[in-house]
């Protein structure tokens, strides 16, 4: 019997800075939300924006490093799993929430508006970083002499089944869209 697949890859930008919290076993947690975006042609042949949001969480050592380098803006990939959880919000009616689980985040491009020209990267750290290979079949990336500027490192995401953060109430609107 197959186990099934599930794997999301996104590409966009921070609609906020990210928020990092600790579980009450010390684990940290990073939240962050990203907008892609898109366009589309109605009927009538106007054009039309397409923004899609994912929250994203980030456990681990790849918390603490989303939350030092990501910034509001930011464009970056994120490769994950997808995560349906309940919750009852602040009015007491019953929510669900589809998060994106993320195993991999990697910085692309510059800081919002900055340009593509990567400053800020984190390449001392980058080097430095000793992070386990991510439990895949492909083979694992060699280290080189001269780091990657836009590459962030891929550690595992470790944290099943630990207990989750509190939801984020989401009040984005179309002016908190960073592109």
């Amino acid at each position: 019997m197959s186990r099934g697949l599930n794997k999301l890859q996104i590409i966009g930008r921070l609609g906020r800075d990210p928020e990092m919290r600790y579980t009450s076993q010390g684990t940290p947690v990073t939240n962050f939300s990203v907008a892609t975006g898109g366009k589309w042609t109605d009927r009538d042949g106007n054009e039309r924006d397409d923004t899609e949001w994912f929250r994203v969480d980030a456990w681990d050592r790849l918390a603490e490093i989303c939350n030092q380098y990501l910034t509001k803006g930011r464009e970056v990939y994120v490769e994950g799993r997808i995560k349906t959880r309940k919750y009852t919000d602040r009015d007491g009616v019953e929510r669900t929430s589809i998060d994106v689980v993320a195993s991999n985040v990697i910085l692309l491009g510059g800081r919002g508006e900055e340009g593509g020209d990567n400053s800020g990267s984190y390449e001392e750290e980058e080097e430095t970083f000793d992070a386990p290979p991510p439990a895949r079949t492909a083979a694992p990336a060699r280290q080189t002499a001269a780091p990657q500027r836009s590459a962030a490192p891929a550690p595992r995401n470790t944290a099943r089944g630990r207990n989750q953060p509190q939801p984020i109430e989401s009040d984005m609107g179309d002016e908190d869209i960073p592109f």
